[in-house]
């Protein structure tokens, strides 16, 4: 049997689309001679719609657009995820389901098992686990069919329930044999995932001794980054087809000796994949917000350079304009830098100074800061101008902002609220500092086209003579380390401190980010490229006096 494994970007909600999108694949798959289409986890919706699924009119849409898309299916097998009613004696109402449609029907259904609720995940808020999964027979080959969590078991290990195994056992019982395991998914990227994922799943193939076909979803949605990289792997866990990354793609395999097409790089760098997820990432949230072009502003340094040359790369150069908006503290060399780096990019620039606008403000203010000596309100105060100049041009002529702080300097509030924390999406506010630098290097490593001395220069903010980032933080280096423990590993003050780290520092950088939890709440939604980035999958609150 020609099997399709095809991965698409779906916009949450809209049924139509993702329909149109899903029936077009599997005519592409059929007269590709395939027998079965296969897509990824809930691709009649979305993954994940949220609170979308508590409303009746949303089920109902979703229930209508199956309905005339199973008749325009082409006659193969089709297999997709989507969402169902559950019987009225659960305590959920719904189903996160994988389901089989031929001629016009739906002939097999295997619900999702285990309901993840850590990180970005909340689906026990709405579905009910399902009951454990029957067999599918389609043609000559039997299924053993799972939906993405369920192949987790012993990655993640706080599940009571083991669906995989609970396949193989009916198998058993039943006296056959499964021919391949078969996981649709909606699996976010973050950095390491694709390893940690692949070794997974080619431990699940050597332990059954059975092939495993993994197709994925692909796309923005919000904040959350899809990967799509659809697989087959072997029964002894080797890859033997693959799609792309970051794209929606088709590939092909055989059953006959399980192997197929192979698009992509299989094993591609590190950094060239948090590169193409924000690319991506910048392209889909704009595009599906009802964008088309995109402003920031653009001071010289390395962060804003960073977002810039992502953001020309995801919208094209005409599509992206930069503003430099110069105080009395801003460099001629930051200047410089910025024409040189717009110059490489062949995206729009203009300047508007501040100079006028910072002194009205102090003038305004004179009478009430008379006797106080100048502080961080007088450089919030240019912050807060630019933001208001940003934002002006974002409403005259439609364009999105996008936000240049990274996450380093949201993580100890280094930054400044309705400042550069203005905007409608905060491109790199899950890339620490040195990873920052590590995409500009990876970018300029067949020419340059972000200029070496942004690259090279010392950090700074520029709202007051002299200024440099290490004046007020830790080196980088010492602040993303902390920052990794603490906020990606769990580890808090005495076990950050265990491993060599002062004591002051790592008191001082703690206490930042817990009295700067109300300024992140307040930020414009980030793409998450690290397993916790602020936002969705962070909850903490604003007020609160917990110190170890």
């Amino acid at each position: 049997m020609k099997i399709a494994l095809i991965q698409i970007n779906p916009i949450i909600g809209d049924f139509s689309y993702n329909c149109q999108k899903m029936v077009e694949h599997a005519r592409k798959a059929y007269e590709q001679g395939c027998e079965l289409a296969v897509f990824p986890e809930m691709a009649v919706s979305g993954y994940p719609p949220q609170d979308l699924l508590e409303r009746s009119s949303f089920i109902d849409d979703q229930e209508k657009a199956v309905g005339e898309m199973l008749d325009l299916f082409p006659p193969i097998h089709v297999l997709f995820g989507l969402f169902e009613r559950c019987p009225s004696d659960k305590a959920k109402s719904l189903y996160n389901t994988a389901v089989v449609a031929c001629d016009g029907k739906i002939i097999h259904r295997t619900r999702k098992q285990l309901l993840p609720t850590y990180d970005v995940f909340d689906e026990k808020r709405y579905f009910e686990p399902g009951p454990q999964a029957e067999l599918c027979h389609l043609g000559s080959l039997i299924l053993g069919l799972t939906v993405c969590e369920d192949i987790w078991f012993e990655e993640i290990g706080e599940y009571e329930r083991e669906p995989l195994q609970e396949l193989f056992d009916l198998a058993a019982r039943k006296g056959t044999s499964i021919d391949a395991v078969v996981n649709i998914s909606a699996s976010p990227f973050q950095r390491g995932k694709r390893a940690l994922r692949t070794a997974m799943m080619a431990g699940i193939c050597r332990r059954y001794q059975t092939p495993l076909l993994y197709v994925n979803q692909v796309g923005g949605q919000d904040s959350l980054l899809f990967d799509g990289g659809s697989m087959l792997l072997d029964k002894t866990g080797n890859i033997r087809a693959h799609a792309e990354r970051f794209k929606e793609d088709l590939i092909v395999i055989d059953s006959k000796n399980w192997s197929g097409e192979q698009h992509g790089d299989q094993r591609p760098d590190e950094l060239a994949s948090i590169h193409d997820a924000l690319v991506m990432g910048i392209k889909d949230y704009t595009k599906k917000c009802s964008f088309t072009s995109a402003v920031l502003g653009l001071s010289g340094g390395i962060d804003s350079a960073l977002t810039a040359t992502l953001a020309s790369k995801a919208l094209g150069p005409e599509n992206v304009l930069c503003v430099a908006l110069p105080s009395p503290y801003s460099s001629r060399e930051s200047m410089e830098d910025a024409r040189h780096l717009v110059q490489n990019l062949g995206c729009r620039f203009e300047v508007i100074p501040i100079h006028n606008l910072f002194e009205t403000f102090q003038s305004s203010l004179s009478q009430q800061f008379s006797g106080q000596e100048e502080d961080l309100t007088e450089q919030n105060i240019q912050a807060r101008i630019r933001g208001n100049l940003l934002m002006a041009l974002s409403n005259k002529f439609g364009h999105i902002l996008l936000t240049t702080g990274n996450k380093s300097e949201i993580a100890v509030g280094y930054c400044t609220l309705y400042g550069d924390m203005s905007g409608g999406l905060a491109v790199i506010s899950d890339v620490p500092k040195q990873l920052v630098y590590e995409l500009s290097y990876y970018i300029n490593r067949k020419e340059e086209i972000i200029p070496k001395r942004i690259i090279t220069k010392a950090p700074s903010a520029e709202l007051k003579p002299n200024q440099c980032d290490q004046d007020d933080l830790p080196p980088y280096e010492t602040l993303d380390q902390i920052l990794e423990l603490h906020l990606e590993q769990g580890q808090g003050l005495r076990e950050i401190i265990a491993q060599g780290f002062d004591e002051t520092v790592v008191r001082d950088v703690l206490n930042r980010i817990r009295i700067n939890e109300y300024k992140r709440k307040q930020a414009p939604m980030g793409l998450k490229v690290t397993s916790k980035a602020f936002g969705y999958g962070r909850r903490y609150p604003n007020v609160q006096n917990y110190r170890e």
